[in-house]
């Protein structure tokens, strides 16, 4: 008999396991079911700001592969709109109810198991209401319910969004650009906490120069509504109108379902997995995605780093070990990019609070430069920061902040990064010059040589 593989979540880490998994044991090894809670499969939840700014026009566009070509290509049974209630390890079967048939529940045995559930929304008690025009933005069916909000007749004004990461500054730069007013409430000193505050100034002012009203060192305290609709945020700092909310706070792993049933959680609050994706102490039970913790290759501290990159890559190797090869996750050294109007900001590696947190002694520089030759038309300023040890020189982390071509330039610093490159080595860094695209000492290697000076 096949044996029967049950996937728990249908997005990057759940269906990157399955595919793999497929690829190397047929259907007649392996019988593959997949439960998803919403509509779609494999899709990015990072594309959902472009697609309400009018940057993507379809949401079709922001699906990989849907649940017709998983079933009818791959032979995977993926069942759409069912939420898993329940896993049985003693009994080895999951239980699920289908959320469009009156709630039939149905029980799948399995052999081998992935969790892959994925993060939820960080909820405070203040957001939990039942007031309409108050939306979340991390499923495709949750930008599809804000879409539909923002085209009624007539259309939302006035918008808030809460929180200044990556979502939240995107949802309000998408906001802005179909015409709203917005407030974007943060309650830490500046936008963009993924980097320190220095960094995060340089963020602020982007945003304030695109029109927003940005209340950094705010706390919300509560919303009302009127007639079953929101129409303002209560904070510490004032009250603001609102015809629309997008909460972009931040989330937690879904990990509920794991410990009802015993699964072992890390100090992070997520699944702790061995580098083979495996759930520590259970057999044919695997975990990947933005609901396991990972090792942090500059700190060795376990980490929750919810990013879809990371749950692509831990899919894959789940999914490679389950088929019957050999694969391994090596940790994160978390980088990220992203842009705020004309605006790029990229990190990798700790922050300040992160070094002095896990305890080491460090350095930091910080450059001004510009992307391209002082001369060439086109120059634009850029910020880069460095954090080195001051014992032994050894890169701990990296920000930038600037205008074109500025972003990807993390993309080196993070390869430093993973290589425990020193601020000395960085400096001799044989990288590509032409005034269109860089300084003759591109702005990573001032940085770099600023650090190793402070380092002497």
């Amino acid at each position: 008999m096949a044996d029967r593989l049950v996937v728990i979540g249908g997005d990057a880490a759940g269906m990157s396991a399955a595919s793999q998994a497929r690829r190397r044991r047929g259907p007649d090894e392996l019988e593959i079911v997949a439960f998803e809670r919403g509509h779609f499969t494999s899709y990015s939840a990072c594309g959902i700001p472009y697609w309400v700014g009018g940057q993507v026009s379809r949401i079709d566009d922001l699906i990989s592969r849907d649940p017709d070509t998983f079933r009818n290509e791959y032979r995977i049974d993926v069942r759409t709109r069912h939420e898993v209630t329940a896993i049985d390890l003693d009994r080895r079967e999951v239980v699920a109810r289908s959320l469009d048939d009156g709630g039939r529940e149905v029980r799948e045995p399995f052999d081998q198991l992935v969790y892959a559930a994925g993060a939820v929304p960080v909820t405070p008690a203040w957001a939990r209401t039942d007031a309409a025009g108050v939306f979340g933005v991390q499923t495709l069916d949750n930008g599809a319910a804000l879409l539909d909000w923002l085209t009624q007749d007539p259309p939302p004004r006035r918008a808030v969004v809460v929180g200044g990461g990556y979502i939240g500054v995107e949802m309000a730069e998408a906001l802005i650009q179909r015409g709203l007013t917005v407030t974007l409430v943060e309650r830490s000193p500046e936008p963009m906490s993924t980097v320190d505050p220095d960094m995060g100034v340089l963020v602020r002012e982007a945003l304030c120069a695109l029109g927003l009203d940005v209340r950094s060192g705010a706390s919300v305290t509560g919303l009302q509504s009127r007639d079953g609709r929101v129409v303002a945020v209560h904070t510490d700092a004032g009250t603001f109108p609102a015809d629309v909310v997008v909460l972009g706070i931040g989330v937690r792993p879904n990990t509920g379902l794991a410990a009802g049933a015993g699964l072992p959680l890390g100090p992070t609050g997520a699944i702790r997995v061995d580098l083979r994706m495996r759930v520590m102490g259970q057999d044919g039970i695997w975990a990947a995605g933005d609901c396991v913790e990972s090792v942090h290759r500059v700190s060795g501290q376990p980490v929750f780093v919810p990013l879809g990159t990371h749950a692509n890559k831990q899919g894959r190797v789940a999914g490679i070990n389950i088929g019957g090869g050999y694969a391994t996750f090596a940790g994160v050294v978390g980088t990220a990019v992203t842009r705020v109007c004309d605006l790029e900001v990229g990190r990798t590696g700790l922050r300040e609070r992160d070094a002095a947190a896990a305890g080491f002694e460090f350095v930091t520089a910080r450059v001004e430069s510009t992307n391209r030759a002082g001369y060439f038309p086109g120059a634009e300023r850029m910020t880069v920061k460095l954090i080195a040890e001051r014992h032994t020189g050894r890169l701990l982390g990296a920000q930038i902040v600037g205008r074109s071509e500025a972003a990807k330039r993390i993309d080196v610093l993070a390869v430093a990064l993973w290589n425990r490159m020193t601020v000395e080595e960085m400096a001799n860094l044989d990288l590509g010059y032409a005034p269109p695209y860089s300084p003759v000492w591109d702005p990573v290697l001032v940085a770099a040589r600023k650090a190793a000076a402070e380092l002497r």
